[in-house]
């Protein structure tokens, strides 16, 4: 077996379910150990950043030779629950697939950032590489929000599994929440009652008619257009009682360019309107987690070398790329350091069976050591 392959498959065997997703789950304590373990033994300096109780990132630095830009390289150690799946801390090899839970997403990345600054350490570039492994990126990324309080570099890479492809691009997303403020009364008694799931209508028809906007407008080149979906409701207590409150939380899919107030100025329009024609209309609203949409700068220096690199890697200019879901890249944009995404193929996140490309892994490597050496110059 090869080293990847050993190093991936210790990796999957770690229990490090995201605990903000499956209560109980097991976070990122072991998975970092590991990680800082062999990082150390490999000879990087390491230091631990802890981003709640339990769940530290590990942050690795190969020191340059001289004075250099520095380079991030990023990523998640937190994977998802397990569903149905047989076996999913079992890593079993199929010619070049290694199966297991987090094997795509995104351990074969993670140990690909391992090795490369394992290698950088016997051959360092002038400037400084940093390897951040971090926590919960399947639900809030407190990992990498605590990673740009702390830490600065001048380009960095996000290593989701891209099948090798330059992603540039990727959507964003708000979620939000509509509340209704109804009176509660026997159900016999409709004069002295007011219905919150009720006055959630105008509310419905002010997301219908937003989406269909949404949808008509002019799309962005890579990502489509924004987007919006009714994801839960709750209201009332019991079948002969009029509902005092209901709550709709909706989701909001963003691209770049949809700024918050944007956001805040579309849905607070839907308010205003229903106001106009339900007389006794009692609603707020409130943005409750939002991020960004990311959209590289094409002429960055981290973006043209990698691109350089991958051509040389597979012998044609890698193709360029937009993702709907979100990814950490949003976080280190906003922190005014430029990324770029590009990690390897597979199959199966979040689903029964996942499976990575250790051939892809491999290539990985290579162009993360080659580009370090270029960019930290």
């Amino acid at each position: 077996m090869s080293e990847l392959a050993t190093v991936l498959a210790d990796l999957v065997r770690i229990d490090s379910v995201n605990p903000g997703l499956v209560p109980g789950g097991a976070g990122e304590a072991e998975i970092a150990r590991y990680v800082a373990g062999w990082l150390e033994r490999a000879g990087v300096d390491v230091a631990m950043q802890e981003t709640a109780p339990g769940r530290p990132n590990v942050i690795g630095r190969v020191r340059g030779r001289s004075s250099g830009r520095t380079l991030m390289l990023n990523a998640h150690m937190d994977t998802v629950g397990y569903g149905g799946m047989t076996s999913p801390l079992d890593p079993r090899i199929e010619g070049k697939r290694l199966y297991g839970r987090g094997a795509f997403d995104m351990k074969g990345s993670l140990a690909a950032i391992m090795l490369a600054a394992a290698r950088l350490v016997a051959n360092p570039p002038d400037g400084d590489v940093l390897i951040t492994a971090v926590t919960d990126e399947e639900f809030a990324s407190i990992g990498t929000d605590a990673i740009v309080r702390d830490y600065r570099a001048d380009g960095a890479i996000v290593t989701e599994p891209t099948e090798l492809e330059l992603c540039v691009a990727h959507k964003g997303f708000a979620w939000v929440e509509f509340e209704t403020s109804g009176v509660a009364a026997h159900g016999s008694l409709p004069d002295d009652g007011v219905d919150a799931i009720t006055m959630l209508a105008p509310v419905f028809e002010g997301i219908q008619a937003l989406g269909d906007l949404l949808r008509a407008g002019g799309p962005h080149p890579l990502l489509g257009t924004g987007s919006l979906h009714a994801s839960l409701i709750e209201g009332g207590v019991e079948l002969s009682t009029y509902p005092e409150r209901a709550l709709l939380s909706v989701e909001r899919r963003t691209i770049p360019g949809e700024t918050t107030e944007i956001i805040d100025q579309q849905f607070q329009s839907i308010l205003d309107t229903a106001r106009k024609s339900w007389p006794n209309f009692n609603a707020s609203y409130r943005r409750t987690f939002t991020r960004n949409a990311y959209e590289a700068n094409l002429e960055s220096p981290i973006l043209q070398i990698v691109a350089t690199e991958a051509e040389r890697l597979l012998g044609k200019p890698p193709a360029v790329t937009g993702t709907f879901g979100w990814m950490d890249s949003s976080i280190l944009g906003d922190a005014g350091i430029p990324t770029v995404i590009f990690g390897p193929g597979g199959a199966g996140a979040h689903a029964i069976e996942e499976w990575v490309n250790l051939d892809d892994c491999e290539h990985c490597i290579e162009l993360f050591v080659a580009t370090a050496k270029e960019f930290c110059a």
